[in-house]
């Protein structure tokens, strides 16, 4: 944040990780990745303006929801650094998160149901079960856990179609 745009009544580095409820390290984090802006003091200590409690708020909302930060960055990159999120950005923010969101909650079900399915021996050792993989064949077909992602492929495909 240039100097020329400093906020009236800036915040501490600590003193925005008690409001928000972050630990410092994380404000450092959000930083690194260019989610929040701070400017140095003379003393080059942190200030940021009071616009980031909002930011660090629709940040730590996006992740419990499984949002990429790449996608909450280039939404925080369309408002001004020193302005907080306002209500119509919310509503732009929901309507574009909504289909990622949707599409997390159907692949989560899509889990749990495959969960359901496995034996109920309840090892979830695919690679040595003798019903779902015996001989541990799918080795060859890649890593990770090939039925389970062929499956949610399969089911992303049919429905975008």
């Amino acid at each position: 944040m240039s100097t020329g745009k400093h906020a009236r009544d800036p915040l501490t580095v600590g003193k925005v990780a008690e409001r928000s409820g972050v630990s410092v390290s994380t404000l450092h984090f959000y930083e690194a990745k260019g989610l929040i802006e701070s400017w140095r003091t003379s003393g080059n200590q942190r200030r940021y303006p009071r616009s980031v409690l909002r930011r660090v708020a629709v940040i730590r909302v996006a992740q419990r929801a499984g949002i990429p930060l790449a996608v909450v960055k280039n939404f925080l990159d369309s408002i001004p650094a020193d302005r907080a999120v306002k209500k119509r950005d919310w509503h732009r923010l929901t309507q574009a998160w909504q289909a990622i969101i949707d599409e997390r909650i159907t692949s989560l079900m899509q889990l749990r149901n495959d969960l359901e399915s496995c034996i109920g021996c309840g090892c979830l050792s695919l690679a040595d079960c003798p019903l779902r993989n015996p001989d541990d064949r799918l080795a060859s077909d890649g890593p990770g856990p090939r039925l389970l992602e062929e499956k949610a492929d399969r089911t992303a495909g049919s429905e975008t179609s």
